[in-house]
């Protein structure tokens, strides 16, 4: 799979995309906290390690999910950084007397809404690396060798971003505020179940998308 990733082989890819899509998207929205927000970084995930194919090491062994979560990584942390700049242009600009009626689209998000409150609150204690490592490790499963390959740091790095994550957040969890039940990390390596995510056309745009790149 590696040698044929980093030949770019279309097929390939959309084998890593059918493998590795769910994955993806869950990390993406540990990292984001929006479900849309997420989708759009799964597609520019796979966009990204097509035009990064030919880093893939084809002599190492193992998964490339480790690969393409460090790409997610980066591709959110970008997505963040552009989401805030554009709040910031929005909040400079003359406010409106018309108020818009939210009032059908906050019925349909609410339960999203509430569901990800408490999580948020918890997460938002912890500085963007300590949350990028406890995503990989915690929910994700990769191990600290793999967090470590992800996001190009050392694997003490690793070890000391999640150890200080730990202890933030058992000093929330024990005055009081806790991630639903949902949200926490699951026991086993394995990601938890969500009801959103990619739709199936989702992997035909991003694998057409990504082959349009080579023309």
């Amino acid at each position: 799979m590696r040698a044929r990733v980093h030949a770019g082989d279309p097929d390939a890819f959309r084998e890593l995309f059918d493998e590795h899509v769910r994955s993806v998207y869950n990390h993406a929205f540990r990292l984001t906290g929006n479900w849309a927000t997420a989708e759009d970084v799964v597609s520019l995930t796979f966009l990204e390690s097509w035009r990064l194919r030919e880093r893939v090491d084809v002599e190492a062994e193992g998964s490339l999910r480790p690969w393409l979560l460090g790409i997610a990584t980066n591709v959110a942390r970008n997505v963040r950084r552009a989401a805030r700049r554009h709040d910031g242009a929005l909040a400079r600009l003359p406010r409106s007397d018309t108020v818009p009626d939210f009032t059908d689209e906050a019925a349909g998000r609410i339960d999203d809404r509430e569901r990800l409150a408490l999580m948020r609150a918890a997460l938002a204690a912890l500085r963007e690396p300590e949350r990028e490592v406890l995503a990989l490790c915690v929910w994700s499963g990769l191990g600290y060798a793999e967090a470590a390959e992800a996001l190009g740091v050392p694997v003490g790095t690793v070890r000391s971003r999640l150890s200080r994550a730990r202890r933030k957040l058992d000093g929330l969890t024990a005055g009081g505020v806790r991630p639903p039940a949902e949200d926490r990390p699951p026991a086993e390596d394995r990601e938890p179940p969500s009801g959103h995510g990619q739709q199936e056309g989702d992997r035909e745009i991003a694998v057409r998308s990504a082959q349009e790149k080579t023309r």
